[in-house]
């Protein structure tokens, strides 16, 4: 998933650097959903992790 995300992070300032400003700003904003939603997963795995990581006897 982040590697998605850096993959549209660099079309998007590739493209701004040529001058293609809607697709820079398109491919910003699925980077930047791409990343919010990995860390999101992140932290719910993390949760997940430390909860079963805790046993109760």
């Amino acid at each position: 998933m982040l590697k998605l995300a850096l993959l549209f992070l660099v079309i998007s300032i590739i493209a701004g650097i040529f001058g293609f400003s809607g697709v820079s700003a398109a491919t910003a904003g699925i980077a930047k959903i791409l990343f919010f939603i990995a860390i999101v997963i992140f932290v719910v795995l993390l949760i997940m992790g430390l909860m079963a990581g805790k046993a109760i006897f």
